[in-house]
């Protein structure tokens, strides 16, 4: 049986990650499903059980480095092994940076973001090497393009980029893979969750919600990333596109970026 921690599974890509794994593998996984709001955990684990998974509930604030060793602890207590962690907590943020007068928010996002992914992977890694494992980070676009008016979000993404990319280099030839997957937007909540100007819940979208891929096709493309261990999950062709013009053209990717902030931006 393989055991298998997953962030911030109580909803959107996470809990869908979660049922689509419990699907697959039914009586032969065990998940750990960790994020702050216990009783959508509850209901996702459910839904886990049903599918013929085992599964583990821990309430945890990835923002806050004690809980994130203490979900590593319980999964390997109560299975013996760690055979997968994906990192996928995360929040979102829009914002000028010239409209920001606090920038407390922005270090309390790249807890979220960058250092709950760090401090769930080293306390997972020595199990993970026992078990020649697999580590996945969810990343984002702008984790590999810099994107106006997300100057937070896309930091603690880029944060996690380098992490990773590092991380993955060091574990050469211990059988341990690391996959970074970068989706661009997806049909859920976390845009209108996410931090505004002021830091507080923005109640709306700052992207154009038009074309987003179904959540569904974004977590079947991390989970088969992760399982095929891909060192990355580019999801779409406009994110392939972006990432060369940025190395070929990085002034048109500039105003292509911020061309599509100033479309955003129109009522609708």
């Amino acid at each position: 049986m393989q055991v298998i921690v997953l962030t911030g599974a109580s909803e959107g890509i996470g809990a869908e990650m979660a049922r689509q794994l419990a699907q697959r593998h039914g009586s032969g996984l065990a998940l750990v499903l960790a994020a702050r709001n216990l009783e959508r955990l509850e209901v996702v684990a459910a839904e886990c059980r049903d599918r013929g998974a085992q599964t583990l509930v821990q309430r945890t604030d990835v923002g806050v480095e004690s809980e994130c060793r203490a979900l590593i602890q319980a999964a390997a207590q109560t299975f013996g092994r760690l055979d997968g962690l994906i990192n996928n907590a995360g929040m979102s943020a829009h914002a000028l940076l010239r409209e920001v007068h606090d920038l407390s928010w922005y270090e309390q996002l790249m807890r979220i973001n960058h250092w709950g992914a760090v401090w769930c992977t080293h306390a997972a890694l020595p199990h993970l090497l026992a078990s020649r494992g697999r580590l996945c980070a969810v990343s984002s676009l702008a984790g590999l393009v810099g994107v106006p008016g997300r100057t937070a979000y896309s930091a603690t993404k880029f944060a996690m980029t380098g992490f990773f990319e590092a991380l993955r280099a060091e574990l050469g030839g211990t059988g341990v893979s690391v996959t970074t997957a970068y989706p661009g937007v997806v049909d859920t909540e976390i845009r209108r969750r996410g931090y505004n100007a002021a830091g507080q819940p923005a109640g709306k979208s700052g992207l154009d919600e038009r074309g987003a891929m179904p959540v569904a096709t974004c977590a079947r493309l991390i989970i088969e990333g992760m399982e095929q261990r891909r060192r990355e999950v580019v999801m779409t062709a406009q994110g392939r596109l972006g990432r060369w013009l940025k190395l070929l053209a990085p002034s048109l990717v500039d105003r292509m970026a911020l061309a599509a902030l100033h479309q955003d931006a129109r009522p609708r």
